[in-house]
């Protein structure tokens, strides 16, 4: 057999491995946590009818709590494309304002295979990223600030948008909205029993009731580390999505790297006022600083971009992470920055 067919070969295989294994991933951690959800009504319904509150007839309390919580998440769903625009000072543009942002666009959504090309936003923060957002593929929307679009190539930011592309494709925000239900009724029940028992008039079981409270919140903490968990697994994701839709591995490292340099120097205040929609953007901006002082070493020529051959040399290193950054990156809806550019330096030897 031809030694470039079985290389080609082993290629193929190797793309069908890596999206296998992320999806598998994130279909292993949905089963994950809808498992404990059940485990937590199931385990709640024992303990209440244990100590009297209910009797299995009557589990009008467990209907009501699922209600609420889909219910705050359906609102959520419904109104979140319309907070998302007012709190990034959206502003959708014509194709000959920005007839090059527009081409790009239209371009990656054909080849990703969208029904309809996304709607194209400029955000007025003082911040250079990009995110994507909306309720279904067709009411999708794409945005970029301007402080991105002037620090980046335009090979860069093709790939920085083939990122945002990829998150639309995967339906991104449907399953984050969807996996946010467990922590949210976690959170609830922490509420209802902590404070309902601190309070309750029944003395004798108002302290079983506090350790269900209790019990609720520390599984909150848990099911909401899982989330974000799903979030960094999409990320790298995405960042697989954007390669397969032909942007060069290289080309979206130097633009999270200039991400992270760019941001590192942006000012405190502004950096606060974009804070709770971290999670749509490219990067953690809030991370920035530690991620430059990491990336630093791979910029090998110290050119602030990272080339073809940096990203090889990168390939063939094992890469070690602090046990700070670590820890960091639990906490975080973003990946190690290292370790999201070594995704890539392995993805250029496979695309």
């Amino acid at each position: 057999m031809d030694k470039k067919f079985i290389i080609l070969i082993l290629f193929v295989g190797r793309r069908r491995f890596n999206n296998m294994w992320l999806q598998l991933r994130l279909y292993l951690l949905i089963s994950l946590v809808f498992t404990i959800l059940f485990g937590i009504l199931a385990g709640l319904a024992y303990l209440l009818q244990y100590v009297g509150y209910i009797q299995l007839s009557n589990m009008g309390f467990f209907y009501l709590l699922f209600i609420l919580a889909f219910l705050m998440v359906f609102i959520q769903y419904l109104i979140g494309p319309k907070i998302v625009e007012w709190t990034m000072k959206v502003k959708y543009i014509k194709p000959n304002e920005y007839p090059k942002l527009h081409r790009m666009v239209e371009t990656l959504a054909q080849d990703a295979n969208l029904p309809k090309t996304p709607k194209i936003g400029i955000s007025e923060v003082k911040l250079p990223n990009a995110f994507a957002f909306g309720r279904t593929k067709r009411d999708s929307r794409v945005c970029v600030t301007r402080q991105l679009m002037d620090i980046l190539s335009d090979e860069e930011l093709k790939s920085v948008l083939g990122h945002e592309i990829a998150h639309i494709q995967h339906r991104d925000v449907a399953v984050i909205t969807m996996l946010s239900v467990v922590p949210m009724i976690c959170y609830m029940l922490y509420i209802m029993f902590f404070w309902g028992g601190l309070f309750s008039r029944r003395q004798r079981d108002s302290g079983s009731m506090i350790a269900i409270g209790l019990l609720a919140l520390a599984i909150y903490f848990i099911t909401s580390l899982f989330v974000m968990y799903a979030s960094r697994i999409r990320e790298y994701y995405a960042d697989l999505g954007s390669v397969q839709l032909g942007n060069q591995p290289h080309h979206l490292a130097t633009a999270l790297y200039k991400l992270s340099i760019s941001s590192a120097k942006t000012p405190k205040n502004i950096l606060k006022q974009a804070e709770g929609m971290k999670a749509f953007f490219l990067n953690d901006p809030s991370n920035a600083l530690a991620e430059v002082r990491a990336i630093k070493d791979i910029d090998i020529d110290m050119s602030g971009t990272i080339d073809q051959n940096e990203l090889r040399i990168l390939s063939e290193k094992k890469v070690k992470i602090s046990t700070g950054s670590k820890v960091m990156e639990v906490m975080s809806t973003h990946p190690n920055m290292v370790k999201r550019i070594k995704q890539l330096s392995e993805l250029q030897e496979t695309y």
